[in-house]
C-alpha cells in the first residue's frame, strides 16, 4: 500500500461511494468532504497529496474552494483535479484559473481518472523534490503564474522578502506585480524595489514551465557585499571595499576615485588581497570574489 492520500470533495453520495471504493483499492488512503467548508476545515489538519474536486456544489463551489486552497500556505502546491458535468469551454477555463491542474467530466471514466491521479502525483514529488532541494542550497528564488500569484518559494527568499509578508502570504502590490511580469518578455532583466533600509533586486531567470516563471531575489544594502567577502575571506574593511569593485570590474583608477584614495593605496591592498586569497592576479581574485557574491542569490 502507498501513502498516497486523495481527498474527495463531493455532494453526491453515490460519486463518493464509486470513488472511494476504486481508489482504496488502488491502495490510496481516501479522505471524504460533502462541501467546499468542510473541505477548508479537514485542510486545516492534514494536507493529502492530491484533490478531486467537484466544481458544481451548494454554498461554496469547486471554484471558491480550490482559490481559497491555493490562498493556504502549505496547501497551495496540492494538485486539484475538477471533476465536472459542466464540459463547457468557460468552465474548464473558470476551473484551471482558480488552480486547477486538470480536469474529467462526469460520468467519470474510472481508469482515466485513477491514470490521471497517479501522473499529477508524480508531477507533484518532482516538484516538491526540486522546491526542497533548492531550499538546501539555500538559494533565493520564488516562481510566479502568468496572474501574479506567488507559487512557491524557498525559506531564503521568504526571509528577504519578509517585509513584504503579513498574515503569512507574500503581498505584492499591483505595481510590483506587473513589474515582475514585465521582466518575463526577457530573461536576465531585473526590478529593484526599495524595502526599508534595503533594496530587493528580482531577476528573472526562465520559465519553469507553461505559466510558472523563476525569479532570483537578491538583497543590497550599503556594506552588504563587503560584509559578504568578510565573511569569506580575512581581509580588512578597506580590503574588501577595493574586492567589490575589482570584481565590478573597475580599475585601478576607477576604484581609488570611488574611495578616495591613491592608485597607489589601491595597489598596495590589492597585493594584501592576493596573499590573503592564495592568488596570483586580479582576474582569480575577481573570479573568486564574483563565486562567492553570487552564491547569495
Amino acid at each position: 500500500m502507498t501513502d498516497d492520500i486523495v481527498l474527495i470533495v463531493d455532494d453526491t453520495p453515490q460519486t463518493l461511494g464509486l470513488l472511494t471504493d476504486t481508489l482504496e483499492r488502488e491502495g490510496m488512503t481516501v479522505l471524504v468532504a460533502t462541501s467546499g467548508q468542510a473541505a477548508l476545515d479537514l485542510l486545516a489538519k492534514i494536507a493529502p497529496h492530491v484533490i478531486l474536486m467537484d466544481a458544481v456544489m451548494p454554498g461554496l463551489d469547486g471554484f471558491a474552494t480550490t482559490r481559497a486552497i491555493k490562498q493556504t500556505p502549505g496547501r497551495e502546491n496540492i494538485p486539484v483535479i475538477f471533476m465536472t458535468g459542466l464540459s463547457d469551454t468557460e468552465h474548464v477555463v473558470a476551473g484551471l484559473a482558480a488552480g486547477g491542474v486538470d480536469y474529467v467530466t462526469k460520468p467519470i471514466k474510472l481508469e482515466e481518472l485513477i491514470a490521471r491521479i497517479r501522473v499529477h502525483l508524480l508531477n507533484a514529488r518532482l516538484a516538491e523534490g526540486a522546491r526542497a532541494a533548492l531550499d538546501a542550497t539555500g538559494r533565493s528564488l520564488l516562481a510566479m503564474d502568468g496572474g501574479g500569484r506567488i507559487l512557491w518559494s524557498t525559506p531564503r527568499a521568504e526571509d528577504l522578502l519578509g517585509g513584504l509578508f503579513h498574515g503569512g502570504q507574500l503581498l505584492l502590490t499591483d505595481a510590483l506585480v506587473g513589474q515582475l511580469l514585465s521582466l518575463t518578455r526577457q530573461t536576465g532583466s531585473t526590478a529593484v524595489v526599495p524595502l526599508g533600509e534595503a533594496e530587493i533586486g528580482f531577476h528573472y531567470l526562465n520559465p519553469v514551465r507553461e505559466g510558472e516563471y523563476l525569479f532570483r531575489v537578491t538583497e543590497d544594502r550599503p556594506g552588504l557585499r563587503e560584509e559578504i567577502l568578510r565573511g569569506r575571506f580575512p581581509l580588512t574593511q578597506r580590503e574588501a571595499e577595493v574586492l567589490v569593485w575589482v570584481a565590478a570590474g573597475k580599475s585601478n583608477q576607477d576604484i581609488a576615485d570611488i574611495l578616495g584614495n591613491s592608485v597607489a593605496t589601491v595597489k598596495k591592498h590589492l597585493l594584501q588581497i592576493y596573499a590573503k586569497l592564495s592568488v596570483e592576479n586580479r582576474a582569480t581574485a575577481a573570479a573568486m570574489a564574483v563565486q562567492v557574491l553570487s552564491e547569495q542569490g
